[in-house]
C-alpha cells in the first residue's frame, strides 16, 4: 500500500509552487497533464521499501511545457506554470475537505493583494 508524502503548496498569479517532503526518494516518477492532473510515485526509507504516491487533480489547467521539476536529496520541488494567469481559491479541483497530506507552504505564500505591490 502506498503512503502520501506531505505536499506543500503556494501560488502567485501565474505559477504554483509544489514542494514534496520526501528525503532520499528513489525511482521518482512525476507526471503533469495539461488539464491539471498531477501524479508522483517514489520509494524511500532505509531499504527503499516504502512506496509513496500522490494522484491529484489541480484546480485548473496548467502549461506542462513551461513547468519545471527538481528532485533534491530531501525534497521534490515542482514549479508549475498556470495556463491562465489568475489566482486559484484552492489547489484541488474537488470541493470539500482538503486531504490531510496537502498543506499551505507559508514560507513561499504571498497574498494576492501583496503580489501587485511587489511586482
Amino acid at each position: 500500500m502506498s503512503r502520501h508524502p506531505t505536499l506543500k503548496w503556494a501560488q502567485r498569479a501565474d505559477v504554483l509552487f509544489i514542494t514534496i517532503d520526501l528525503p532520499d526518494a528513489k525511482d521518482v516518477k512525476l507526471k503533469l497533464e495539461p488539464e491539471g492532473k498531477f501524479y508522483l510515485s517514489a520509494t524511500a526509507g532505509a531499504d527503499n521499501n516504502l512506496s509513496y504516491e500522490i494522484d491529484i487533480e489541480l484546480h485548473d489547467k496548467v502549461n506542462v511545457n513551461e513547468s519545471k521539476a527538481s528532485v533534491g536529496s530531501r525534497t521534490i520541488v515542482y514549479l508549475i506554470k498556470k495556463e491562465e494567469s489568475k489566482w486559484w481559491n484552492r489547489l484541488l479541483k474537488q470541493e470539500g475537505k482538503t486531504p490531510t497530506f496537502v498543506k499551505v507552504d507559508w514560507d513561499k505564500w504571498v497574498d494576492e493583494d501583496e503580489q501587485d505591490e511587489n511586482a
